[in-house]
């Protein structure tokens, strides 16, 4: 597919037409008030995968609503024995789950904690699966998650996504060989939309790196690509006819760009300009966005979602050297 956006240049200056909502802070700080009146009950049980050189707990803690959330807590082997270690908390991509122990290994292997967080209700499209069930019902929806309950905010889908993921990180940094100062979130795709969601949600971030991040300018998204997960919504509307105002009015509390302009911790991003999953214009509007000064977007000419594959956790292990 050839370059099908604005041109780089109208890119890095790009801003969404995004309307945030005059309560968008009152929405989540009450959404993560209540979610905080359950008690984290973080555990971490001890699992036997084989490898040696990493020590593997699985992870459950209370999310939204007090239900249990997965995850995996990889450290380095050995780690008891030393200083708590700088943490990262990742988020998955759309349609997959925490996966296996054996799929997470490169964070860890440079001597960090790395915590990956299932995502509720998914787990069954792509990987090793998930083990998170969302208990919570929605009205009609279009087959996927873009749709459920996206009659209100109260009742989206993602209002449960990113409170988990608020709650991951408090897990993760619960953990007495972790350090939290030293936390750094990151994910691609559906992972790096959420990741954005917690940089607006989570103080004291030592850096976020959100990679081809979806769930971002969802005025542009929707009309300007015809792929899933973005056209669900589309689909949607294609049957509820008259209820777009509704539609968008519940996505602007959820919308990357919100989040971004609230970030106050160093950012890397990544970009590709041939995406159609997650158009370029709409990752930069939530780079253009991002508060914080220190923010850095690595840009991928020639390539689709795959964006920069290996080349961009290359780019993150040598950012990352920095802050965490």
């Amino acid at each position: 597919m050839a370059l099908f956006d604005l041109s780089l240049d109208k890119l890095r200056t790009y801003r969404s037409a995004s309307t945030e909502p005059e309560d968008f802070d009152a929405f989540w700080s009450g959404t993560l008030d209540e979610a905080r009146r359950h008690d984290l009950d973080a555990r971490f049980e001890p699992v036997d995968t084989g490898l040696t050189t990493v020590e593997v707990f699985d992870v459950t803690f209370a999310g939204f609503g007090g239900h249990p959330v997965k995850g995996w807590l990889t450290l380095p082997a050995g780690a008891g024995a030393g200083a708590p270690l700088p943490l990262v908390v990742e988020f998955v991509g759309y349609g997959g789950g925490r996966g296996l122990p054996h799929e997470h290994l490169l964070w860890a292997s440079t001597g960090r904690a790395h915590f990956v967080m299932d995502t509720r209700g998914q787990g069954s499209a792509w990987g090793g699966g998930g083990g998170t069930e969302d208990p919570v019902g929605s009205g009609p929806a279009f087959p996927g998650f873009m749709t459920r309950g996206i009659d209100a905010p109260e009742t989206y889908y993602y209002r449960r996504v990113f409170t988990d993921a608020v709650r991951a990180v408090e897990a993760a940094r619960s953990h007495p060989l972790t350090d939290a100062s030293r936390t750094v979130a990151m994910g691609g795709s559906q992972g790096g939309g959420i990741t954005l969601a917690v940089g607006g949600l989570v103080p004291n971030l030592a850096g976020i790196a959100p990679d081809v991040p979806f769930l971002c300018d969802f005025p542009r998204a929707t009309t300007l690509t015809d792929r899933n997960p973005y056209r669900e919504i589309g689909s949607f509307l294609k049957t509820h006819r008259g209820r777009a105002a509704d539609v968008r009015r519940t996505l602007s509390y959820f919308d990357g760009v919100h989040f971004a302009a609230r970030g106050t911790a160093p950012a890397l991003f990544s970009a590709a300009l041939e995406d159609q999953t997650c158009p370029p214009s709409t990752v930069f509007a939530a780079f253009n966005a991002w508060a914080h000064e220190d923010k850095t977007i690595e840009v991928y000419d020639f390539n689709d979602h795959e964006g920069g594959g290996p080349y961009q956790e290359a780019a993150q292990l040598r950012w990352m050297r920095d802050r965490a």
